[in-house]
């Protein structure tokens, strides 16, 4: 259900595009004339070191009179001459002064008069002049120095690159200086590339139904716009993380074949105001040149929070100007641009009314976990280019994976497969599977030796949680007991339900308290004592406790209200009167003293197969589902809704 959104290819736009059509002249283009800036200092600087270099390059060759000259050349001290036209170089015997002054001189130039009439050619040939084809002056060629004068300009962009790297990704300027984010990846979709459709999307076939009429308008936007419909011009995806909500956006978009432009909420923030409802009003202009398209603004709950409760103490913070000018945009739409914005978020009752009103995200759909035929499907999904064992069964590991979001899916095939390459084998088997699911949701094993005291204890309050399960009516079957160590938990007893449950009885959740109360009255039936193993038993007691009695009307005293939010675990203390907070609190002391009196109770009266479980874990350590309920001696029979 996860799949990768497109990377992005411009540092300063903090979206990416699929589909789009192809346009090189944007690739790596800078804002705010910073190319013209570059290429403005790059050719000063290169005028600047070639003319250097050029009269740097001549040397420090005096330039000496035609008199001067021939007087040398009278008096024998002329080494050497190269001529070009009436231009002379020459070097001398020994050095002389300058009668011109500047020091002794041994090369030199000088120029020949054109009315001269001195037959120079046989006054050198007299004097023993050596006259040279090659200049006795040595100057660098325009090539050369043409090269030379790039090396200032190479090193200039390497800094220039480098100062942008270290400032965050985006050339030196107004905003490179404060937080830019991490320089431009790779851009994502190749030529030829398949792009994410329908097809690629399982598990929530109720979502995709509602996304498909607006598949329908951008294929066939005409026929809509006979009859005067409009469709809406906003689409959230609500739903917890790993849902697929992401994935659903540019399935959208590749199933209509249209441009799609993807960017996070938190990516439009900057520093400086402004610069985000700048980037809003860049990203809503390019979506329209390239019409019908789809913009996908994701988590948009960082943006998109109600007004009037952020800790800024001005209202014209950069948050909340991003946020107008998305509405801004929105409102924008007259319904034939053809652009439709769809956004995903985690905590849509946490959004500004103005951004859910009819008009803006007028559509809101709910992506919510698959149920076990969706997750079959996500599983098939994500196993279609790993090679299966014939003993791999994805219906029983949809079965035994309820509550898992098409990402958990993803990863269990994923840690199935690293399973079977660390192990060298050609195929994923069944226990691939089954070892990833614990990996999953238990942790990795650890190598931990426990003293044997510990070990037996461990033993016992792992086989109280089962044993309760087992008893227990209506309980969620068991499918493991393990005394292995695995991430934090000395010992693991798995419960899963063979259905999906959608709402929960009293009597389930007070069986859940019972169960969850296994291993403490366990330890204090055995040993008399309790221990610190309970910790995470107590933390999932207190939950389900404080909904039954402030959430879900489970207790006379409270009566038929919700007194706790359902973030209570935040709010708690905060959200009801202090006598109803007493209340609430005697009740659950109530509730759970009764649950955990029958867990002792029923533990007590069946010891025998208590000290079995426990007896059998010393010996194997493990325990599958069929073993587990043949050594307490108890029959599997089918709980209510199983199959």
């Amino acid at each position: 259900m996860s799949d990768a959104a497109p990377p992005r290819k411009d540092p300063d736009r903090p979206w990416r595009a699929e589909g789009t059509p192809d346009e090189p002249r944007r690739s790596g283009r800078l804002r705010g004339g910073r190319w013209w800036a570059l290429f403005a200092t790059a050719v000063v600087v290169f005028v600047l070191a070639y003319l250097g270099l050029h009269y740097l390059g001549r040397g420090n060759e005096p330039t000496i009179s035609y008199t001067e000259f021939s007087r040398q050349v009278g008096a024998g001290n002329v080494a050497r001459i190269y001529s070009k036209g009436d231009a002379i170089q020459g070097e001398l015997k020994s050095p002389r002064a300058n009668p011109e002054g500047g020091g002794d001189f041994t090369k030199f130039t000088t120029q020949r008069p054109a009315f001269a009439e001195d037959r120079l050619w046989q006054n050198l040939s007299n004097h023993g002049v050596t006259v040279t084809a090659r200049p006795v002056v040595q100057e660098r060629s325009f090539v050369a120095n043409a090269l030379i004068s790039l090396i200032p300009i190479v090193v200039l962009v390497a800094v220039w690159v480098l100062v942008s790297r270290r400032l965050g990704g985006a050339m030196p300027g107004a905003g490179g200086l404060f937080g830019r984010r991490a320089p431009p990846r790779p851009v994502g979709l190749r030529p030829g590339t398949e792009r994410t459709t329908f097809a690629d999307v399982a598990g929530i076939d109720e979502v995709k139904g509602e996304l498909d009429d607006v598949v329908d308008f951008l294929e066939h936007p005409d026929v809509y716009r006979r009859m005067g419909a409009k469709l809406p011009r906003g689409v959230l995806l609500s739903g917890p993380p790993g849902t697929g909500k992401t994935l659903l956006a540019r399935a959208v978009a590749g199933e209509a074949g249209v441009p799609f432009f993807s960017a996070s909420a938190s990516e439009f923030i900057e520093m400086i105001v402004g610069v985000g409802a700048s980037r809003v009003r860049e990203l809503f202009a390019e979506a329209r040149k390239v019409a019908p398209s789809i913009i996908f603004i994701d988590e948009i709950d960082t943006i998109g929070r109600a007004r009037g409760g952020s800790s800024s103490m001005s209202g014209h913070d950069e948050r909340e100007q991003t946020l107008n000018q998305i509405l801004t945009e929105m409102d924008g739409f007259s319904g034939s641009e053809g652009v439709i914005v769809i956004a995903a978020t985690n905590r849509a009752d946490i959004l500004d009314p103005a951004l859910t009103r009819p008009g803006r995200f007028d559509r809101v759909v709910t992506v919510s976990p698959p149920d076990r035929g969706g997750r079959e499907a996500i599983l098939r999904i994500h196993t279609r280019e790993i090679p299966l064992a014939p003993d791999v069964d994805l219906t029983q590991v949809a079965r035994v994976t309820p509550g898992m979001t098409g990402a958990d899916l993803a990863n269990l095939a994923n840690e199935a497969a690293l399973l079977a390459v660390k192990r060298k084998q050609g195929e994923v088997t069944g226990a691939h599977l089954s070892e990833a699911l614990e990996k999953v949701q238990l942790g990795a094993e650890r190598t931990l030796i426990m003293p044997e005291d510990d070990r037996r204890r461990t033993a016992y309050h792992e086989s109280g949680h089962a044993l309760l399960g087992m008893l227990q009516p209506g309980a969620d079957p068991v499918r493991k007991i393990t005394i292995v160590p695995r991430g934090r938990a000395l010992g693991v007893t798995m419960s899963t339900p063979e259905v999906e449950r959608y709402a929960h009885s009293e009597e389930y959740l007070r069986g859940r308290i019972i169960g969850a109360l296994g291993g403490m009255a366990a330890e204090e039936v055995v040993y008399g004592v309790v221990t610190t193993g309970a910790e995470n038993d107590l933390e999932q007691v207190t939950n389900i406790a404080r909904g039954m009695v402030g959430r879900w009307g489970m207790s006379e005293r409270v009566g038929r209200l919700s007194a706790l939010p359902s973030d209570a675990q935040q709010a708690y203390g905060l959200s009801a009167a202090p006598q109803t907070l007493d209340v609430i609190d005697a009740e659950m002391r109530r509730i759970v003293d009764e649950c955990y009196a029958e867990a002792c109770r029923k533990l007590r009266d069946h010891r025998g197969r208590l000290d079995a479980l426990a007896q059998a874990l010393l010996e194997t350590e493990t325990l599958e589902e069929a073993d587990a309920y043949r050594i307490a001696g108890i029959t599997r029979l089918a709980k209510d809704g199983e199959e």
